[in-house]
């Protein structure tokens, strides 16, 4: 009798971090059925992190693209991804299963790659500043303290590492060590120990911090040996900046009473990392080990891979199961067509391609970049892949003041413009709210005269545009030529902004607000967002799963999302692309981004030291709506439990 074994896998990895993908890489290369299954964002913890110098082979690059690169080495040679957070887990049996949110999956083995999460210590006030004061990434909240003084907490790698970083920014640094020296590398403790801004602290602990009006005051300082606490205040009276680098815990609530741990929660691996369970392995940060790095997590991964195979295959051989592995895989097919157009024709062999230096490619694209352009021809190639999908014409409503920065926006906006193959237009909007300049192709700024007003209909209008709520695109201008704008408001209208709007061909081209927007110039890790957004709002979008998608479409309130971001910030961009993915499917949802560094009046209204700061309205703002504020990275599914969808 013959089975159908469609839905069952050689193997499940649960966590989507340097150890799984590594993992999904080696199995699916042997050509084993493996899914990579990850509640957030694909790339772990590591993806916060700035620059990486220590990974051997890449000299210097970003978490975020280091392990962007693992997913499509992984996705080329067959592995399969799914956005969902494992439930539970029945490992009894030659197949196990893995509930999740989305259902059940059957598979012979599973891979346990959940890492771990930045440890709180729980002194007084932690969790009540976090976000405004108290911090965990220098990469994302170190602009915050520029000039201010600010703690460090910790004696490990990020501790000595992430204090020196922060030397760009404060005017001192703190480093608050538990023990008589620092517990990483003497290398890398003498960085901090060597930098004139750091004073280290030894044998002492944060007991607690207050605040009071701008930010965090006063902190206590425990000595460990007298037992005596002091108050710690910077030397300018002023406020001041926690960042606690303590380690992490292990997220293993999931296999908590499935395999074993030790008794601080990390999962106790036997040879070549099995876990206490017959094919259930453990590789990454959450297991038992003496140095938690990502080249650590990337060796676990492939020792677990290649002993999961050996798992795989020999259940298969006893139950007469076979998934329905990959035979051909998108690396092999590259490679087969590669060596074709080499070859010149079919039944030769081709000579080997000549080995290019780095040097020479970086010479290349240099000379290849003429004055005044602001994209490279990588960055040019990209976009025109976004722009030959997009399905109808964006216009990008520009409302500028009279700073240097609207100008910078203009002249951003005007080479996407002229780059986009007909496919974008934009309008400069001044205070007054009259055009001042047209652009682009004619199908997406129809309707649009110099000198007359703008009128940009909201995304919830409904009804005929004649009868639909119009956008308010006038202001007023200070001494100064910037704008000004109610800090208090929903969506305040700081500018300059880009708003991304449609032609509705109804009614001759009139624009409509899709619901998503910029304030400020959207580069630096913002720009890949807003590329997406431009993908977003012309359809037909990025791919979404069916119950995520019908939850965003069933918002049926109006819905204002506020993201506070910086440039510099690595988590940022997710937050921002999950909301505006949700207001590109509903009318109802709002969803604007605001470079905070050029809007302070927005960070001292929500008390933020943190990025990104999420500031939910829901319902009538004018009647008492229900206002929300979030801080850290989010997913689109964690954005849709934000909005109680």
């Amino acid at each position: 009798m013959t089975e159908n074994n469609s839905d069952l896998y050689d193997v499940v990895v649960i966590g989507g971090g340097p150890a799984g993908l590594t993992a999904g890489l080696y199995l699916a290369r042997a050509r084993y059925r493996v899914l990579v299954l990850e509640k957030d964002d694909f790339g772990g913890q590591i993806t916060i992190t700035n620059e990486v110098v220590n990974y051997p082979g890449v000299g210097r690059t970003t978490g975020r693209a280091l392990t962007q690169t693992m997913r499509e080495q992984a996705r080329d040679f067959g592995a399969e991804f799914l956005s969902a957070e494992a439930t539970g887990l029945d490992v009894d049996g030659d197949v196990k299963i893995v509930h999740t949110s989305r259902g059940d999956l059957k598979t012979f083995g599973i891979l346990i790659a959940t890492g771990a999460s930045p440890r709180k210590l729980g002194f007084e006030g932690e969790a009540e500043y976090a976000g405004r004061g108290v911090a965990y990434c220098a990469t994302c909240d170190g602009e915050f303290f520029t000039g201010k003084e600010v703690l460090v907490i910790g004696g490990g790698f990020a501790a000595a590492e992430e204090s020196v970083f922060l030397t760009k920014y404060a005017s001192k640094v703190t480093v608050l060590v538990r023990e008589d020296d620092f517990t990483c590398d003497a290398s890398v403790a003498a960085e901090a120990k060597n930098n004139p801004k750091i004073e280290v602290r030894y044998g002492v602990e944060l007991k607690g911090v207050t605040a009071g009006q701008g930010g965090l005051r006063e902190a206590t300082i425990l000595d460990r040996a007298s037992g005596q606490t002091e108050t710690w205040k910077p030397s300018d009276g002023g406020t001041f900046g926690v960042f606690v680098f303590a380690g992490y815990v292990p997220a293993t609530s999931l296999v908590r009473g499935v395999v074993d741990l030790d008794p601080q929660g990390y999962v106790i691996t036997h040879d070549y990392l099995e876990t206490s369970v017959p094919g259930v392995y453990a590789a990454g940060d959450l297991r038992v080990k003496n140095l938690r790095q990502v080249v650590t997590a990337t060796a676990d991964g492939a020792i677990a891979a290649v002993e999961l195979e050996r798992y795989a295959k020999s259940m298969s051989e006893k139950t007469g199961l076979v998934p329905p592995r990959p035979t051909a895989s998108a690396y092999e097919k590259a490679e087969a067509e590669a060596a074709k157009a080499a070859s010149g024709a079919e039944g030769t062999t081709p000579a080997p391609a000549p080995v290019k230096r780095s040097a020479d490619a970086a010479a290349v694209a240099s000379a290849q970049r003429r004055p005044g352009e602001l994209f490279s021809d990588a960055i040019k190639q990209q976009l025109g892949v976004v722009f030959g999908r997009m399905t109808r014409p964006v216009t990008l409503a520009l409302e500028l003041d009279d700073t240097p920065l609207s100008a910078e926006l203009q002249g951003f906006v005007g080479e996407m413009v002229a780059l986009s193959g007909g496919k974008l237009a934009s309008v400069a909007i001044d205070a007054a709210g009259l055009v001042t300049a047209v652009d682009g192709a004619p199908a997406a700024s129809a309707g649009l005269v110099v000198g007359e007003p703008a009128e940009i209909v909201l995304p919830a209008g409904g009804g005929d545009a004649g009868d639909a709520a119009v956008l308010p695109t006038y202001g007023t201008l200070d001494d100064t030529g910037r704008a000004e704008f109610d800090p208090a408001g929903l969506l305040p209208g700081a500018r300059p902004a880009v708003r991304l709007c449609v032609a509705d061909p109804v009614s001759d081209g009139q624009l409509t607000f899709t619901g998503l927007a910029f304030h400020g110039v959207p580069s630096g890790h913002e720009f890949n967002s807003f590329v997406l957004g431009l993908y977003n709002a012309a359809g037909p979008g990025q791919p979404l799963d069916d119950d995520l998608k019908s939850r965003a479409e069933a918002i049926d309130q109006p819905t204002d999302v506020m993201i506070l971001v910086s440039l510099t910030c690595t988590m940022c961009p997710e937050t921002v692309l999950a909301s505006q993915r949700i207001a590109s499917l509903n009318p109802n949802v709002r969803a604007e981004a605001y470079d905070i560094s050029h809007f302070p009046e927005l960070k001292d209204q929500y008390g933020a030291m943190s990025v990104p700061c999420i500031v939910i309205n829901r319902g009538d703002g004018a009647d008492g709506g229900e206002q929300k504020v979030e801080f850290g990275k989010k997913s689109i599914p964690q954005m849709l439990a934000l909005l109680g969808a």
